[in-house]
């Protein structure tokens, strides 16, 4: 197990290498001026031209790159905001943990409906319940994130009152961001779990199961549920990866200070730092999140160990 985690670790590094790459890339190909952002467009030549010497804006392209990996390799440095002028990764760490409360809470909603809602969808099949949630599973596809927020916004803030419209200073302002950030995540854990229990019940042993007279719910969780868990684990896992990315456009909609308005505000700057920090921890975050899905599959199907 040991010898499989370091080898996955290992794999993790040409990924993080060619991300980084791409993002310096396209932040170095992008248009403005950091320094005329940080000193004003009223600064004078001399001036600008002095800052953009120290930040090193001045070298090649492949120069600034390598100083940049050399920084991460040898210090472990990301990075120094050019707004606020501490590391990059203090700034990120400041505002994660709202990033991930937000995408555990998520999460967790869409864990609990998706799979409750595509069991009953999968027993249920044909039924009107199952066109239902079918239904459901399809708007909840469709419909943007952002919209979601914003229909929620209005209508449980602007119109009932029942809860705060944006920040993350308690359980309620938790409550409507996570759900409409998990809305889409709902609708795929529910369509996996309908197509893989659909796919289980139909095998030799569940039919055996019936013949030998034990009860529905045994049959279902004890036997087709276990056995469909495989596919289901791994869009859990990409869900939550993709919620993490996902919450870039809920913590604007709701105004949470997360990574997602740390990315925002700082491409408004061109503090170029810590949008290559942000997307660089988001890649190590989403890379370890299928590390762990991986390492469950083990425990879920002890076939996989073999």
């Amino acid at each position: 197990m040991i010898k499989y985690i370091s080898r996955r670790l290992l794999y993790l590094l040409p990924v993080l290498i060619g991300v980084s790459f791409i993002v310096f890339t396209l932040l170095y190909i992008t248009p403005g001026d950091p320094a005329k952002m940080m000193l004003g467009e009223q600064a004078d030549t001399e001036a600008l031209e002095e800052l953009r010497e120290e930040l090193g804006l001045n070298d090649p392209f492949l120069v600034q790159y390598g100083n940049y990996i050399k920084n991460i390799v040898v210090k472990g440095d990301i990075g120094t905001s050019y707004s606020t002028n501490r590391p990059v990764l203090t700034e990120i760490l400041d505002v994660f943990p709202n990033t991930l409360k937000l995408a555990v809470a998520a999460t967790s909603i869409a864990i609990v409906l998706g799979i409750i809602f595509g069991i009953i969808s999968a027993v249920k099949q044909y039924s009107i319940i199952d066109s239902i949630i079918t239904v459901f599973a399809l708007l909840g596809i469709s419909m943007p994130m952002f919209w979601v927020g914003l229909l929620m916004i209005l209508l449980f803030s602007v119109k009932l009152g029942w809860l705060p419209p944006s920040g993350l200073d308690s359980f309620k302002s938790l409550i409507m961001p996570a759900i409409a950030l998990g809305a889409q995540s709902i609708a795929v854990i529910t369509r996996m779990t309908r197509s893989s229990m659909l796919e289980v019940v139909r095998q030799d042993y569940i039919r055996m199961a019936k013949s030998k007279g034990q009860e529905e719910h045994i049959i279902i969780f004890k036997h087709a549920f276990r056995n469909a868990l495989i596919p289901i684990i791994t869009v859990i896992g990409l869900q939550f990866g993709l919620l993490l990315g996902g919450a870039i456009i809920t913590e604007s909609v709701f105004s949470i200070p997360g990574l997602g308005r740390l990315m925002i505000e700082s491409i408004k700057t061109r503090d170029f730092p810590v949008v290559q920090g942000v997307v660089l921890f988001m890649a190590v975050t989403f890379s370890l999140v299928n590390l762990v899905v991986d390492l469950l599959y083990s425990y879920v199907d002890p076939r996989i160990r073999n």
